[in-house]
């Protein structure tokens, strides 16, 4: 390549930079770099000098020069006395863009660039990009949070000077722990010390660290069926072998005392199942951690939306009911908070204490102790309860309406089951449906509509219907919404057969 086709190249690329203007010396470090990775500007051929360069491109000299130090300094070019400045000859040859891009596309997905576990991952995805609007289960009303209150705590953490919540923590934040045990005795019946409890990124990171404290690959894990795709998809990913339990009106349908049991891990939500509702029998639950003893395994006990509940009984958690301790008790603030806060935490027995906080801080890392302290203080003034107070009257009120929506169209083509507590409303087809056509046919009208068949991992035995969250949009909309979800049902209903009517 002459000089003028050396000079044309970087001009037109320089010209066509995002960068361009507002970051001249970025953009041109990047041009430049981008062109020799690249092979545009092959391994030792010469750049345009600095003076000649800078007049073409209309930028300063000194812009440039700086530019061409940059690039010396990392390896890309190299000075030669008399020879001007050169692409380094170190560089391995690189064949031109334009043969590149006459390759074969490969795809990010491509089976050649993932692991076994990556594919895994991938093939098993659920989680949704719209997390918001109708009918988006899971997802509470942020804007009912009283997010004034937690700007003035995030600033009074941050305004002193405080060195230990800049640093990294072992198990968390010592007073946010000490307020969190006081909570649980109060509002879930558990006694614990803040010894026990562990602070995590999310209920995801607090199933990960489970999973690789306890297990081996190859391990089995019981999951709820239907059941929460997060957390298998995180155990399918540590190497556990997942056994489906059927779950049924008294929650996870146990095998007999004295039948042959295998696993490792046992992950349940015995308050508020998910998806389904149902709360687990006290009966269920005594053999549940008989089994768990037995069998030396471990339980996780997910309780992720019982404290929003419209009933004025507390339900006692698992943790506290076990005689022994086999139940790792797993708590999160994305619904009574906000999501985006992505703070959970685990409460293990004693004997893991120690291990599980070493685990934590050699896997992940801990940090965001200024939430962590914002949050003590938000428990500890009462901030936490006078919010859930305050939702759980609009959170039942939006449920009734969506219930009214639902039921009082379709009738006995739908049943339901739970709604006591949480933020969503599963709905079971008395007929079969195909739930994934409907929901693709809703989510192209802007309204999302999980398939309760996505929620099974044995298909041959899994029902069709849907599960609708309510908390996150208003009455009015939900009632709009929820009346053409109706019409688009009872189409795809006589579509499906045949034209006769749609009852049970």
């Amino acid at each position: 390549m002459d000089k003028s086709l050396r000079m044309d190249l970087i001009r037109d690329r320089f010209a066509t930079s995002e960068l361009r203007g507002s970051r001249t010396q970025a953009a041109l470090h990047l041009v430049l770099r981008r062109l020799i990775l690249d092979g545009e500007l092959p391994s030792g051929s010469p750049l345009p000098p600095t003076r000649r360069l800078a007049g073409e491109l209309g930028v300063s000299r000194s812009t440039l020069v700086r530019v061409y130090e940059q690039l010396l300094v990392e390896g890309y070019l190299q000075s030669r006395g008399g020879s001007g400045t050169l692409v380094s000859e170190a560089l391995p040859a690189s064949a031109p863009a334009c043969a590149r891009r006459s390759r074969p596309a490969q795809h990010a997905n491509d089976a050649t660039r993932l692991s076994r576990r990556g594919s895994e991952i991938t093939l098993h995805a659920s989680s949704s990009r719209i997390q918001g609007g109708a009918f988006v289960p899971g997802a509470p009303d942020v804007g009912l949070f009283p997010f004034a209150t937690w700007r003035r705590l995030l600033a009074k953490n941050i305004r002193f000077e405080q060195r230990h919540l800049a640093r990294y923590s072992h198990g968390g934040y010592g007073p946010l722990k000490a307020v969190l045990a006081d909570y649980l005795r109060a509002s879930r019946r558990m006694s614990c010390s803040p010894r026990q409890i562990l602070i995590l990124n999310g209920s995801h990171q607090a199933i990960d660290l489970c999973a690789r404290m306890l297990c081996d690959s190859g391990d089995q894990a019981w999951m709820e069926d239907p059941g929460y795709w997060g957390a298998s998809t995180v155990l399918r990913a540590n190497g556990l072998q997942i056994a489906p339990i059927p779950v049924d009106d008294e929650g996870m349908s146990l095998p007999p005392p004295g039948a042959p049991a295998t696993p490792r891990l046992i992950f349940v939500s015995p308050s508020s199942q998910y998806p389904t509702g149902v709360v687990m029998s006290l009966s269920r639950r005594m053999q549940l951690l008989d089994l768990a003893e037995t069998n030396d395994a471990w339980v996780i006990e997910d309780d992720y939306d019982n404290e929003i509940r419209y009933h004025p009984y507390t339900i006692g958690s698992l943790f506290g009911q076990a005689r022994s301790q086999r139940v790792i008790y797993l708590g999160t603030f994305s619904k009574t908070m906000f999501p985006g806060l992505r703070l959970a935490y685990l409460v293990v027995p004693e004997e893991l204490a120690e291990a599980f906080a070493i685990g934590n801080a050699e896997l992940y890392r801990e940090g965001r102790m200024i939430e962590q302290a914002a949050l003590a203080e938000f428990i500890d003034e009462g901030h936490l309860g006078a919010h859930l107070k305050r939702v759980r009257s609009i959170y039942q009120e939006r449920r009734n309406v969506l219930r009214r929506a639902i039921e009082s169209r379709l009738g006995n083509l739908v049943s339901t089951s739970g709604g006591l507590a949480g933020l969503h409303l599963p709905y079971f087809f008395s007929q079969p449906l195909d739930d994934v056509a409907l929901s693709n046919e809703m989510l192209a009208a802007g309204i999302v509509v999980r398939p309760l068949s996505m929620y099974y991992a044995d298909t041959a035995n899994c029902r069709s219907g849907m599960v609708l969250g309510f908390a996150a949009i208003d009455a009015q909309t939900s009632e709009t919404a929820a009346a053409q979800l109706c019409r688009v049902v009872e189409r795809r209903c006589r579509r499906e057969h045949d034209g006769k009517p749609c009852t049970a």
